[in-house]
């Protein structure tokens, strides 16, 4: 039975791998500046694991407004017992202010932690098991699944508040909503480049993102909403970067918000691409800045179903 969100999440919040290594002051203080711009969500991904769950207590002290999601946290050499004792920690420090996304990751992530990857469903199923049966559970309502397809996200809206979807459009948030109705929570990730020249913005985001095209999860996912082999190429086809990355002005960046929060999202996470170079600063502040100038165009827009 699907369960609820138990913490605020807004319409549009930040997510960033920039944001890891929280122990940094500079990080911290990007943090702080993100809270006071008016960002009330922080995304940061798992990544190999290590340090992720400290972080997340760094950008809660850091930004004193703010959820804080995982998204998501491989299930691969963690600890479902540590992970409860430290969910419980942080909500003692901070407030119920954390969420934590798990995801199955991939076959060589099991291997590399000595375990066997089997069937992605039941395996993420006997890990909420382990959830469940820890002496202090991480609830329902406080975890996520990083899920595409239609089984994993039915097991996501049973057994958690919902998903966090990756390299999806409109189209795949509405048929998601159509299917598991008004309650889990959907709230995809949304690649950003601001730049309003289609090579340069194409380019930054095929750097950005354009390697997990070719994961077999991504790409089956990508085939179930109409991509075709000529868009499943290396880095994607123009038609496929368009359509899972809004880049262009503050304007285009809005309209695909908007698309996806009609489509039925109850947030979209936003993930700032941005050329490689000597010159890129370590975090893209300004980019940053100019996404918290849309924040009050979507501050009355419903943040739950």
């Amino acid at each position: 039975m699907a369960t609820r969100l138990n913490t605020s999440l807004p319409a549009v919040g930040l997510w960033s791998m920039e944001l890891r290594g929280a122990a940094n002051p500079a990080v911290r203080d990007a943090a702080t500046e993100l809270d006071e711009r008016g960002f009330r969500a922080l995304w940061v991904p798992g990544l190999d694991g290590r340090g992720a769950v400290d972080d997340v207590g760094h950008l809660l002290a850091a930004a004193p407004h703010a959820t804080v999601a995982l998204g998501v946290l491989a299930i691969w050499g963690q600890d479902p017992m540590a992970l409860g004792d430290r969910l419980a920690a942080l909500d003692a420090a901070h407030g119920p202010r954390t969420v934590l996304g798990f995801g199955v990751s991939n076959a060589h992530s099991a291997a590399q932690a000595g375990q066997d990857y089997g069937r992605p469903v039941e395996t993420m199923g006997r890990w909420l098991d382990a959830l469940d049966a820890a002496p202090r559970p991480v609830p329902a309502g406080r975890r996520i699944l990083g899920a595409l397809g239609p089984r994993m996200a039915d097991l996501a809206a049973d057994r958690t508040a919902g998903w966090h979807p990756f390299l999806v459009t409109p189209d795949y948030t509405a048929a998601q909503r159509r299917r598991v109705g008004d309650q889990p929570l959907v709230a995809p990730h949304l690649a950003v480049v601001l730049d309003e020249d289609p090579h340069r913005a194409r380019a930054a985001a095929r750097a950005g993102i354009g390697m997990f095209i070719g994961f077999p999860t991504y790409r089956a996912n990508l085939a179930r909403l109409g991509f075709t082999d000529d868009d499943l190429v290396p880095g994607g086809s123009d038609r496929l970067i368009d359509a899972v990355v809004a880049w262009g002005d503050l304007d285009a960046v809005a309209t695909r918000i908007r698309e996806h929060l009609n489509a039925g999202a109850d947030h979209v996470a936003l993930h700032v691409l941005r050329p490689d170079g000597p010159d890129r600063p370590a975090l893209p502040m300004p980019q940053w800045r100019e996404l918290a100038t849309l924040l009050p165009s979507f501050a009355s827009t419903p943040a739950t179903h």
